[in-house]
């Protein structure tokens, strides 16, 4: 029933920008469809604290190291450090479910989990269950697809929502999840704000020409120094063209762009949608976040596609490509030579145009989602074991650990 009092936790961590953004905005939705719910936002950093090897050992989470290398541009071979990263959570599995049954215990009585970051959802789950074991376990994949495996999919009889079709149909092949359990939306979840059309500012107010091409360039939360140098590039275009960089909490990026004539440097704000609207096409990596804000702002995107990108980014790009709603590019360098093609030929037109067609009302369909899920039956699913293969990596870690303690003996 939709007056009937639920208490959800929405579990985030500040792995990049996007996970906080879409629990924030999510719970935003919630309160006003469902005001007699009681929804709260948990960091999972901040209940791990104490089962962080890297906290324990330098005082400060794993996430912040994540988020240095994405704000010097430090993201080749991200695919070993994922895969190091779970083996790391597999070897602290134990201490790490041991602190979030006492989370849960403490909790109360909780009608739905609702994760919103990967890599977490095995132990978890698990976790969960134990204190738990009839309360539903939801995971909203803030990623458009699922890689590498285990990123975001993991062999439990959960419930999982996919804001694509790709992510919807390899939750499907994995056999892991009852067919009942897999719900897809329309898109990704974005901020209330983007739906809100009110144009508070104009190219104007921020010392941009109202008639010339308009780029939005924008790297996630923390910023890239690639984004000065598309904006050299776009300076030397024919014809030039103007730019508004989103540098969000990078100070030092928004300090060398202050005064670039034809520029534009904005810093942290929660209203993107604002600039977006003043832009003609978007600009920057292939984060699912920013991809699907571009696209509902009705904005092409051209990003970049080469060793840096991250591996869990990729299966982005071929979902733009697939749908004509955007390029991508091996490097920024050649950014002004690809603008001169995709202008001249009409690809661009022919973008905006795929671009309209996109409904994304996922924000707004995952509250009827939860409300279905807490409505079913009492859940019983079961725990599933470890596979042999974690616990050989689990087994491999701990020896590996020994032979060290005992070297330094």
């Amino acid at each position: 029933m939709q007056g009937e009092t639920r208490y959800i936790q929405l579990i985030f961590f500040d792995a990049g920008g996007g996970h906080r953004a879409a629990a924030e905005a999510l719970s935003a939705v919630l309160a006003d469809r469902h005001p007699r719910w009681r929804v709260e936002i948990v960091n999972l950093q901040e209940v791990l604290k104490s089962a962080d090897p890297l906290f324990i050992l330098t005082g400060k989470p794993a996430q912040d190291y994540y988020n240095a290398a994405l704000k010097m541009g430090l993201t080749y071979g991200s695919r070993p450090f994922l895969r190091g990263m779970q083996s790391l959570i597999t070897l602290c599995a134990s201490r790490i479910e041991e602190v979030l049954r006492e989370h849960w215990a403490n909790s109360g009585d909780i009608d739905a989990v609702v994760s919103l970051i990967p890599n977490f959802n095995r132990v978890m789950f698990r976790s969960l269950r134990a204190v738990c074991p009839h309360t539903p376990y939801v995971t909203i994949m803030t990623d458009m697809a699922d890689s590498p495996p285990h990123f975001w999919q993991e062999e439990q009889d959960q419930y999982i929502i996919c804001g694509t079709a790709l992510a919807a149909r390899q939750a499907r092949e994995t056999g892991w999840y009852r067919p009942e359990r897999i719900f897809e939306t329309s898109g990704m979840i974005l901020r209330p704000s983007f739906y809100q059309n009110t144009a508070t500012i104009t190219r104007g107010d921020l010392g941009l020409a109202g008639d010339k091409m308009t780029a939005i360039i924008m790297f996630g939360g923390y910023g890239s120094k690639d984004a000065k140098l598309i904006v050299e590039k776009l300076a030397k275009a024919k014809p030039d063209i103007q730019s508004i960089v989103m540098c969000g909490r990078n100070d030092e990026l928004r300090a060398a762009l202050q005064h670039v004539p034809s520029c534009h440097a904005v810093g942290y704000t929660r209203d993107v949608a604002a600039y977006m609207r003043l832009a003609d096409f978007f600009i920057g990596k292939p984060g699912p976040g920013s991809i699907s804000e571009a696209w509902h702002m009705g904005l092409p995107v051209i990003v970049e596609r080469n060793a840096a990108t991250m591996i869990q980014e990729r299966p982005n790009v071929a979902v733009i490509e697939q749908t004509g709603t955007g390029v991508a590019v091996g490097s920024f360098r050649s950014i002004a030579r690809t603008l001169r093609a995709i202008i001249a030929d009409g690809r661009l037109d022919a973008m905006r145009a795929n671009v309209a067609r996109l409904d994304n009302r996922a924000v707004f369909e995952i509250p009827d989602i939860l409300n279905h899920i807490m409505a079913q039956p009492a859940d019983t699913a079961q725990i599933v074991p470890l596979k042999p293969r974690r616990r050989r990596i689990v087994r491999l870690a701990r020896r590996w650990a020994g032979r060290r303690k005992r070297k330094s003996a």
